[in-house]
C-alpha cells in the first residue's frame, strides 16, 4: 500500500500502482470526469500514470494553470495529427502549451498553409477529437526512436533526440499519430471540444536565424464550445481596449522612427495623467518616510560591473559609451539600485540611522529585441517608481510588511482589486544564474514568505523566478478582462550591499552590513500606464484624468458665460477645456464621448439666465440642470481617493 496525501492535509491509503485517476474516482466520480492530470509531489503527470510510492497529490483540472496547459500541449498534438492528416509528409518541429494556447512548428516542404486553410484544420481537429483516443505514454529506447524518426524522415525530432540521453525518451500516441513527448498529456482527445487557429507566423528552427524558417500556427482550444466563444468576444474587447489605440485616440502618447523604436514621446495629456500617479505616489512616500533623490542618466561601467548587472544583462543594454579618454566607458542606466548603494556609501551610517529609504523616478535603458517591442508595455527607455530601503536584519521583516501595505493601497485607489502575491525564488537546481550565499538566500527568502503570510496575501510559489541578487514578491494583478500583470514587485537583497561593501555601525561599536529591500509599486511607469488604459477603457478615476470636464457652449454667443464657469472650476482645482468650436451641439458631445471626458457641461440661454450648467456624464448620460457649486460637489466626491 502507499499514502497519498491530498491538498486539504487529508491521507488516503492505495494499492501501488494506482493513478491519480483513480484517485479522483475514488473520491467522487463528478470529479473524475473533469481530471486533466494531477501534480504529483510538484511535479505534472498524466493522470493515468502509475504511483508506486508515498506522494502528495494534487488534481488538476481546466480552473488551475497546469490543468490548462496539460490541455494546451494535448491539443498541439491533437493539430498536428489533423495537419499530417491534410498535409501528407510535413516534418514537425516542437509544439508547446503558452500562456493563452499552444502553437506547433511545422516544415510544410511544397505545400502552402495559409489562414485561409484554418477552417479546415479545425473542423479535422474536432472530428479526430470526438473519436476519444487515448494518449498514451509509452518509454523508448534511444535506437529504436532514432529508427522511428529516420524512417519518417523528421529530421528535426531526430536532431531533439540526439540531445536527450538514453532512457530518458518518451514517445505519446493518439489514434494513429506520434510523437516524441515528456507529457504530460490529457486522458483522452474528447476533452476537446472546440478549436481556434489564431494565427500564422514564420519561426526559425530552435530560434536561429541560421536554421530553416518553419511555419508557426498559434492556436486554442477549450473543452466547452461556449468558452471559445466567450474567449473570441473577450478578444475583440481587448482590441477596443488596447492602450496603443486608446493612447492614440485620448492624445496620451506617440512613438517616432526619429526618436528611435521603444521609446516613447509623453503628451500634454499623457503627461498630465503621469505626473499626477507620480504626485500620489510621492505623497504617501513622504508619509511613510521615505526620502527622495535624483541620479543620472548614464554610469561608468565599473558601477555595473561592481554590482553584477554588467555579467548579467551586459548584452540587453546599449552598446557603451566611449569618451576621449582612452578605455574611459559609460552605460546607459539599466537599473537605479547601484547607483542608491553609492548614495547611502556616501557618508557614515550608525544603527540609529536605520531603515533609509530612497526613491527616486529614474529612467533606465535596455535594449530589447525590436520584435518584442509593444506599445507602452516593452519599451527600450522607461521610467521605474523605483526605491531602495537599507535596514538592519531586524527591521527587515516590518519594512517589508510596510511596503506590501503601500502597494495595496495603490492597487485599491486605482481599481486593481484581483490580484495574487507571486514569491519569486531561485531555481535549486541552476544556482549559477545568481549571486550570493546559501545562507543569505534562505534568509531573504524566509523573510519574503514570512510577511507575505503575515499580511493574508493570497500567494503562488514560482522557483526560479527571482532576480539575480535576491527573492521577490511579484504582484500579479488581474484586469478587467480577467487578463494576467505583472506590476508592483518588492524584493529582499543581501548580495549588493556585500558587493559595493556598505556598512553601518551598529550598537556594539562594530561594522554590520545592511540589508537592502527593492521595491517598485507601479513596477515601469510607461507598462503600468498601459495596463490601466487597457484595464479602464480609458475611463480613467477622476483624480487622475487629465480633463474631468469640457464645457459645450451651444453657440458663440455663450462663450463668455463658459469662459467664466471654467475660471471658476479652476480656483476649485477642477481641470477641463471648453469646445468653442463652430460645430452643432450633438457632433460636440459625440467628441466628448470619444475623448471619454467624464463630464460635459452644456450652457445655452436657460443655463446663463438662471446660473446654472445643464451636466452630461460620460457613458451614463443626462444629469439635468444643476448649479457651479452642486457640481464642484460631485466632483470632489467622486475625487476622493
Amino acid at each position: 500500500m502507499i499514502k497519498i496525501t491530498l491538498p486539504d492535509g487529508s491521507i488516503r491509503e492505495y494499492e501501488k500502482g494506482t493513478s491519480s485517476l483513480q484517485v479522483a474516482q475514488s473520491i467522487s466520480e463528478g470529479l473524475a470526469r473533469n481530471v486533466l492530470a494531477a501534480e504529483v509531489n510538484g511535479e505534472i503527470w498524466d493522470a493515468s500514470r502509475p504511483i508506486n510510492t508515498d506522494s502528495t497529490v494534487k488534481l488538476l483540472t481546466w480552473n488551475d494553470q497546469g490543468g490548462k496547459s496539460t490541455f494546451w500541449h494535448s491539443s498541439a498534438h491533437l493539430m498536428a495529427e489533423a495537419l499530417e492528416a491534410l498535409y501528407p509528409g510535413i516534418k514537425l518541429g516542437i509544439g508547446p502549451s503558452i500562456e493563452t494556447g499552444f502553437y506547433y512548428d511545422i516544415d510544410f516542404g511544397d505545400h502552402q498553409f495559409s489562414s485561409d486553410d484554418f477552417d479546415k484544420v479545425e473542423k479535422k481537429m474536432i472530428e479526430l477529437a470526438k473519436t476519444k483516443e487515448e494518449y498514451k505514454r509509452s518509454d523508448v529506447a534511444k535506437a529504436d526512436a532514432i529508427k522511428y524518426f529516420t524512417e519518417k524522415g523528421d529530421q528535426y525530432k531526430l536532431e531533439l533526440i540526439d540531445g536527450l540521453e538514453d532512457g530518458s525518451i518518451t514517445f505519446y500516441q493518439q489514434g494513429n499519430f506520434t510523437d516524441l513527448c515528456r507529457g504530460p498529456h490529457i486522458p483522452n482527445t474528447g476533452f476537446i471540444k472546440a478549436a481556434k487557429l489564431m494565427s500564422v507566423a514564420g519561426a526559425y528552427w530552435r530560434g536561429d536565424e541560421k536554421n530553416k524558417q518553419l511555419t508557426r500556427i498559434y492556436a486554442v482550444t477549450f473543452p466547452k464550445a461556449s468558452e471559445l466563444t466567450d474567449y473570441l468576444t473577450l478578444l475583440e474587447e481587448a482590441k477596443k481596449r488596447d492602450h496603443r489605440k486608446l493612447g492614440k485616440e485620448l492624445e496620451l502618447f506617440t512613438f517616432s522612427e526619429k526618436v528611435g523604436a521603444g521609446l516613447p514621446l509623453w503628451l500634454p495629456k499623457g503627461t498630465s495623467l503621469r505626473e499626477r500617479l507620480v504626485q500620489f505616489l510621492s505623497k504617501e512616500q513622504v508619509k511613510a518616510g521615505y526620502e527622495q533623490v535624483i541620479t543620472p542618466h548614464i554610469a561608468h561601467k565599473d558601477l555595473y560591473i561592481t554590482s553584477g548587472h554588467y555579467e548579467k544583462y551586459g548584452k540587453d543594454s546599449f552598446q557603451p559609451i566611449h569618451t576621449p579618454n582612452e578605455d574611459e566607458e559609460f552605460l546607459l542606466k539599466p537599473m537605479n539600485c547601484p547607483h542608491h548603494c553609492e548614495i547611502y556609501k556616501s557618508k557614515p551610517r550608525s544603527y540609529k540611522d536605520l531603515p533609509v529609504r530612497y526613491a527616486e523616478f529614474g529612467t533606465v535603458y535596455r535594449y530589447e529585441q525590436s520584435g518584442e517591442l509593444h506599445g507602452l508595455t516593452r519599451v527600450r527607455g522607461f521610467t521605474q517608481d523605483d526605491a531602495h530601503l537599507f535596514c538592519r536584519p531586524d527591521q527587515v521583516k516590518e519594512e517589508f510588511e510596510k511596503v506590501i501595505d503601500l502597494v495595496l493601497y495603490v492597487f485599491k485607489a486605482l481599481g486593481f482589486e484581483d490580484y495574487t502575491a507571486q514569491v519569486s525564488l531561485r531555481d535549486p537546481e541552476n544556482k549559477e544564474k545568481y549571486i550570493g550565499s546559501d545562507e543569505n538566500w534562505q534568509k531573504a527568502e524566509a523573510a519574503i514568505i514570512e510577511a507575505a503570510a503575515e499580511k493574508g496575501l493570497k500567494t503562488v510559489v514560482e522557483l526560479g523566478e527571482a532576480a539575480f541578487y535576491g527573492p521577490k514578491l511579484d504582484f500579479m494583478v488581474k484586469d478587467a478582462l480577467g487578463r494576467k500583470w505583472q506590476l508592483g514587485t518588492i524584493q529582499v537583497d543581501y548580495n549588493l550591499p556585500e558587493r559595493f561593501q556598505l556598512e553601518y555601525t551598529g550598537s556594539d561599536n562594530q561594522k554590520h552590513r545592511p540589508v537592502m529591500i527593492h521595491r517598485a509599486p507601479f513596477g515601469s511607469m510607461e507598462r503600468f500606464v498601459a495596463v490601466l488604459i487597457e484595464h479602464c477603457a480609458g475611463n480613467f478615476p477622476l483624480w487622475l484624468t487629465p480633463e474631468q470636464y469640457i464645457i459645450l457652449p451651444i453657440s458663440e454667443k455663450y462663450a463668455d458665460y463658459a469662459k467664466k464657469l471654467s475660471e471658476n472650476l479652476n480656483i476649485s482645482d477642477i481641470r477641463g477645456l471648453i469646445d468653442n468650436r463652430d460645430e452643432k451641439i450633438g457632433k460636440k458631445i459625440r467628441d466628448a464621448e470619444i475623448k471619454k471626458i467624464p463630464f460635459m457641461l452644456i450652457v445655452g440661454e436657460k443655463e446663463q439666465e438662471e446660473n446654472t450648467v445643464s451636466v452630461r456624464k460620460h457613458g451614463a448620460g443626462d444629469l439635468g440642470s444643476l448649479t457651479l457649486d452642486q457640481f464642484v460637489e460631485i466632483i470632489k466626491t467622486e475625487t476622493a481617493i
